[in-house]
């Protein structure tokens, strides 16, 4: 088991999502930044179906109740066991009473914790991620206890770590393809779709993300259509939509583009105020 001690912001289970259930409404959630979650995953030698602690800003704390071993992926959120600075993308062995701590944000939006076998919270429709109204709990809560695997005999303190890109965190290029309506965008517009350099505005969330400058919308209102994590919405006032993890399944908003898989991964760890660029891939 693992107490909390601190829940901190904004800080959930999640594991590769529930695919498959569209159809009756239900949201993809999982890790916002996949990429970081299943390198988390993959140091422990754990399966990437893993569920993992997807914690956003720090400022939480934990202490294990057994021993294991841990990995720390994503942001910077100046970890620590017993006040001792750890290292990220590494495996650290964990004893029981210990206690991580998460600070100071060095970079970064979220951060992902893995235990050695994952967390064994309550699976729903085939995942373990949270999402309010499917799971018993939206976000983790000061006191509670998270059950995980208990420690094999073979546990082993490892000293190497794994050295992660840093643009995928201070890259101002958002890779993405042409959505369905995007060629019923004057030229003009869609010329400015990958000119305008945009802002996150401070309505983000794991849903979606608002940004700040507008793009004309001369397209007329369409049916409700498919969308999912990633795809960008353009509303009637001008503004776009990127749509996350927890997005919804259908939407009545043009889609002017797509993100690939994994800019979807770099814009999980940006934050208000970050400024980035749509450039497209052609296929």
């Amino acid at each position: 088991m693992i107490k909390v001690l601190k829940a901190g912001f904004y800080t959930t289970i999640q594991d590769q999502g529930r695919i498959g259930f569209a159809a009756i409404g239900v949201p993809i959630s999982g890790a916002m930044d996949l990429y970081s979650s299943n390198l988390a995953n993959s140091i422990l030698n754990n399966s990437f179906e893993e569920a993992v602690l997807e914690i956003t800003f720090g400022v939480c704390q934990f202490q294990f109740l057994s021993k294991t071993s841990i990995c720390i992926s994503g942001g910077d959120f100046s970890p620590t066991i017993n006040q001792q600075p750890v290292v990220l993308n590494s495996k650290i062995l964990v004893n029981e009473k210990d206690i991580l701590s998460f600070g100071k944000i060095n970079f970064g939006a979220r951060c992902y914790l893995a235990v050695k076998g994952g967390f064994l919270t309550e699976k729903k429709l085939s995942s373990r991620s949270y999402f309010k109204n499917i799971t018993t709990s939206f976000l983790i809560q000061t006191g509670e206890l998270l059950p995980i695997s208990l420690a094999s005999r073979e546990l082993k303190v490892a000293n190497t770590a794994v050295k992660m890109n840093p643009s995928h965190f201070d890259s101002e290029i958002i890779e993405c393809y042409k959505g369905p309506e995007f060629e019923l965008l004057s030229i003009q517009r869609q010329y400015l779709l990958f000119e305008t350099i945009f802002s996150i505005s401070n309505d983000n969330n794991r849903m979606g993300y608002k940004l700040n400058e507008t793009i004309t919308n001369n397209i007329p209102s369409i049916l409700t259509s498919a969308v999912l994590p990633g795809t960008v919405q353009l509303t009637p006032s001008g503004k776009l939509i990127v749509l996350m993890r927890d997005c919804q399944v259908t939407g009545g908003y043009p889609r002017v583009l797509q993100l690939s898989a994994n800019a979807i991964n770099k814009l999980a760890q940006k934050k208000t105020g970050s400024k980035f660029s749509f450039t497209s891939i052609y296929i």
